[in-house]
């Protein structure tokens, strides 16, 4: 299997949020200066023998005019627009057409807001079951989160509801990682080469996340408890199979990756 790794730009936000009280105040600096820094946004094609899977379908390229403006003011993806879905598939010898399977790791904005790719076309598009019901509790309600979108997820999609861990393909298996929101989906990567992937994907905003368990801000975490329980899982995944990790937003790995899955 070859994987790509597809560059979707870069969200700008408060350390803070990826890295709980990563900058605070103390008695003897009670003004400490706060980091303002780039995150990466990436999609994957897996370019399986059977399939070609894209993972999630990344952030709107009209971002800056339909995100609600506090997020926009938050996590602000200013370049989402050079690099849509389409350009960041044709940088790797691929085009939207060749998609056989789409997995949505979760619906978020700046994971889902490419699925109109994919309205009214027999695609099959992957979801856990909790993120959908709480996707659309969200985009709906004043229950649920704050980053869901109905104009990203609102389509005729072939919708595949995933309930668990399950096998997607030969040698790709997805793994419910509930913590950053109800149902995200990482996956294991079975590689004969014996350099598998495990996907983690917002389990772990940065490499300190996953590496040494520090937790994200209290807004990128919906259960702190199951969050936990998730990188266990990952953590013994790995210890068994010695994989590579990805993480969700780590700008220093994706360049360090990018050419070399």
């Amino acid at each position: 299997m070859e994987i790509h790794l597809l560059d979707r730009g870069t969200i700008s936000a408060d350390l803070n949020f990826a890295l709980d009280a990563e900058v605070a105040a103390v008695r003897s600096q009670q003004s400490p200066e706060l980091r303002y820094e780039e995150y990466a946004v990436w999609n994957m094609v897996i370019d399986h023998p059977e399939a070609t899977v894209l993972w999630d379908t990344g952030s709107n390229p009209d971002a800056e005019s339909v995100w609600p403006a506090p997020l926009f003011e938050a996590f602000a993806h200013e370049d989402a627009a050079d690099h849509d879905l389409e350009t960041a598939l044709a940088a790797v010898g691929y085009g939207v057409d060749d998609i056989d399977i789409v997995v949505q790791s979760h619906l978020h904005l700046d994971h889902a807001g490419g699925l109109y790719h994919f309205d009214g076309t027999d695609v099959p598009v992957y979801v856990h079951r909790r993120e959908l019901e709480h996707a659309y509790l969200s985009a709906n309600t004043e229950a649920g989160g704050d980053a869901y979108l109905a104009a990203d997820f609102d389509y005729d999609l072939d919708w595949q509801v995933v309930h668990g861990d399950r096998q997607l393909l030969p040698g790709i298996e997805l793994l419910h990682l509930p913590g950053h929101s109800p149902g995200l989906l990482g996956a294991h990567i079975h590689r004969e080469t014996d350099d598998d992937v495990l996907i983690a994907g917002d389990e772990a905003f940065l490499a300190p996340n996953y590496e040494e368990g520090r937790e994200m801000g209290t807004s990128l975490v919906y259960d702190s408890r199951a969050w936990e329980r998730s990188r266990r899982k990952l953590k013994e995944r790995e210890r068994r199979s010695e994989a590579t990790v990805i993480y969700g937003h780590d700008p220093d790995q994706f360049e360090r990756l990018r050419d070399t899955l």
